[in-house]
This record gives structure tokens, C-alpha cells and sequence, in this order.
């Protein structure tokens, strides 16, 4: 189970969290919230933003032992932290953004207006902290969005879609076809994250044993270490069953797509499934889709190497969206040299998380690059 804590990953930080002074829980319209509060707060508010949650699993918030330390970087700094566990879990980017500002109405209400409010999330969360910025932006100094959904949604998830059916054609038999995936069925059940990995540790052994090395060359098609690619697909297929339930219908369509910088381009154009979408994409997609317009400063962190959201799938098309805003003065990337989604240590966090508020206190915009 060692590959499903990887691909679920928010952060992983070693030592303790400081002595939590205060813990509020509750709910508001339907969702849990957790509210943690340091011995040294002087009035500064983190909202934190959690990433993708398979159906049915735990919250990694409310429920989750661990979470006071997974923000330690932020409460060392002495900063309240307070996050919402959605009212639903799978791809909730709106719902994010939603119960995220009404959390955070709440806290000021109960506790008074902070003489800072900052964002910051991993993931799904990461997109939430880039939605937040965009649409709420004027209650927030900054935000720190980290490993981010934070591409137009369609094209991000468009990703999973491309990666099953250009699999399916070199590797047949192993993964669903994509009118299975994507076909509506109102009494479906969600995916259990235990059977759907396990599945993968299969499909993994099988396609290892018939060519290992057209594995490879499938992977680095992907941006993929090849032995991420059956856990690839198997998110990768709840996401898009995920999307059909949410949406009440296929929001994909590939029936013009040209697949290539595959070996074989003609092969693969000429057996990939062709599927046409039976509902617009704004029935899920449009409500807090990326814009590019902030004007609050954004510190980006990202790993070298992530299997779910490779940094060209998050860096590059809302750069080109900040560009075209002329934002570019509030947007600032740096990288670590972490393998895996969301795979920072807690030194990198809080160094980046320094950056954003020296930036936010000065003014001075931070420098792009590398953090150690």
C-alpha cells in the first residue's frame, strides 16, 4: 500500500507541530472544518486547502491525527490554520472555493478580522488557492499554491482521458474501454481506493512481464517513471468516473484528436477509442475556472517530477493565462528537486512560505527558482 500514500500525498514533514493552543471543529452547511490556533498566534490566518479525496475515504483534515502536523511550517510561524473538509469529496475544486471563503467568513465572524489572511494549498487544494486568489482575492494578502490543479480543468483532466486510451491501445486488456469509464449510470457506486489500487499492483506485474520496455517508452510519453504508470491510470480512471457521475454525463471528446510522438503514430490514430462527449464541459468545469487575474502575489512550489500533475500541465498554461493578463509581476514559480506529487519536505515549505511573506511585508517580489 506503500504506492497509494505516495499518489494521495498532501505533504510529509518530520518532528512535531508546536503545542496547539486551541482546536475549533465543527460544520457549516454540511462541512466539517478543523481550526487550529498556536501557542504564539498574533493574529494570522493561513486558509488551508486540501487536495483530491478518493469517495468514501477518511478527511485528511477533521478526521486525521496528523493533520496538525502536516501544518507545521505554517503554525510554527505562528499562524492559525483553518481548513474545510468540502461538503463532497472526489474533484470539488468549486465546492473547494466555496466552503473555503465561507470557513473563512466564519472564522473572522467568531474571531475577528486578521491582521493577515493568507492561502495555500497541495493539488486540487493548489487550484482552490489559485481560484481563491482569483475570485476572493481582495480578502487575502497571498497565497501559496503547491503542486497545482492549476491548468483549465477540462485539460487537466483531459490528461487521464488521453493517458487510458492511448494505453489501451498498446497494452489492451487491462484498463476499462473509455465508454465503460465514461458511461453515466445514476446508481454507481464510488470507487474504493484499496480495490482500485490493488488493481493496479496487477495490471503493473502483467505489463512489466510482456514488455518492459514499451512501458518505458509509454511513460516517458507521460513524463512517468515507468512504475507510476499502472497508478497513473488507476486515478487516472477515477478521476474520469468521478467527473461522468458529477457532470451526468461525458464531458470528453477525442473524436478529432491527432495522438502523436508516439512510435507508431498511424497504429495508434488508427485503434485508439474515439468517444464523443454527451454534456458540455461547463457542466462541470466552468464555475471558477482559471482566469489568470490576480493581483495579489502568488508563490508557486513544485517538484521536479510529479506522476498526477506533471509541471508542464500546471506551470506553463496558467503562466500563458497570467501573461495575457499582464500579471505577471504578482506570479512567481519555484522548484524543488522532490520525486513525487506533492513530495516536499518541511524545510522546503517553510522556506517558500517565508519567500511569499517577505514578499507580501515588502513588497518586493520574490525571485524565481530552485529551493534546496
Amino acid at each position: 500500500m506503500k504506492k497509494i500514500t505516495l499518489f494521495l500525498l498532501l505533504a510529509t514533514f518530520s518532528g512535531f507541530a508546536q503545542e496547539i493552543a486551541k482546536t475549533d471543529t465543527g460544520s457549516i452547511n454540511g462541512a466539517n472544518y478543523k481550526i487550529l490556533f498556536p501557542e504564539n498566534w498574533k493574529g494570522k490566518l493561513l486558509m488551508y486547502a486540501h487536495g483530491y479525496e478518493f469517495m468514501g475515504t477518511q478527511p485528511r483534515q477533521s478526521k486525521s491525527p496528523d493533520w496538525p502536523q502536516r501544518m507545521k511550517p505554517f503554525l510554527d510561524r505562528g499562524f492559525a490554520v483553518a481548513a474545510s473538509d468540502y461538503a463532497h469529496q472526489g474533484l470539488a475544486l468549486a465546492q473547494g472555493v466555496d466552503d473555503t471563503e465561507v470557513l473563512r467568513q466564519f472564522f473572522v465572524a467568531k474571531y475577528g478580522q486578521p491582521d493577515s489572511t493568507l492561502i495555500a494549498g497541495h493539488s486540487m487544494g493548489g487550484g482552490i488557492s489559485i481560484a481563491t486568489l482569483e475570485n476572493f482575492g481582495q480578502f487575502y494578502q497571498g497565497g501559496m499554491p503547491m503542486c497545482p490543479l492549476a491548468g483549465r480543468m477540462y485539460l487537466q483532466t483531459r490528461k487521464e482521458f488521453d493517458l487510458i486510451a492511448t494505453f489501451n491501445v498498446l497494452f489492451p486488456g487491462h484498463m476499462p474501454s473509455l465508454k465503460e469509464t465514461l458511461t453515466f449510470k445514476p446508481d454507481a457506486k464510488p470507487a474504493d481506493m484499496r480495490t482500485a489500487f490493488g488493481k493496479a499492483m496487477s495490471i503493473q506485474k502483467a505489463i512489466f512481464e510482456k514488455d518492459s520496455l514499451a512501458v518505458l517508452a509509454f511513460a516517458k510519453h507521460f513524463d512517468l517513471k515507468s512504475t507510476d504508470v499502472p497508478f497513473a491510470l488507476a486515478f487516472g480512471e477515477n478521476v474520469l468516473r468521478d467527473v461522468v457521475q458529477k457532470s451526468g454525463g461525458n464531458p470528453y471528446d477525442n473524436t478529432n484528436t491527432l495522438y502523436g510522438r508516439f512510435e507508431d503514430n498511424m497504429m495508434m490514430n488508427q485503434k485508439v477509442e474515439r468517444i464523443a462527449a454527451t454534456v458540455g464541459q461547463a457542466a462541470k468545469f466552468s464555475k471558477y475556472d482559471r482566469t489568470g487575474d490576480i493581483d495579489k502575489p502568488a508563490l508557486v512550489l513544485h517538484t521536479m517530477y510529479d506522476q498526477l500533475i506533471p509541471a508542464d500541465y500546471a506551470i506553463i498554461p496558467y503562466e500563458n493565462l497570467i501573461q495575457q493578463n499582464g500579471r505577471q509581476e504578482h506570479y512567481v514559480v519555484k522548484y524543488t528537486n522532490g520525486q513525487g506529487h506533492c513530495n516536499f519536505t518541511e524545510t522546503q515549505t517553510g522556506k517558500a512560505f517565508d519567500e511569499l511573506r517577505n514578499w507580501v511585508h515588502t513588497g518586493k517580489r520574490a525571485t524565481p527558482g530552485h529551493i534546496e
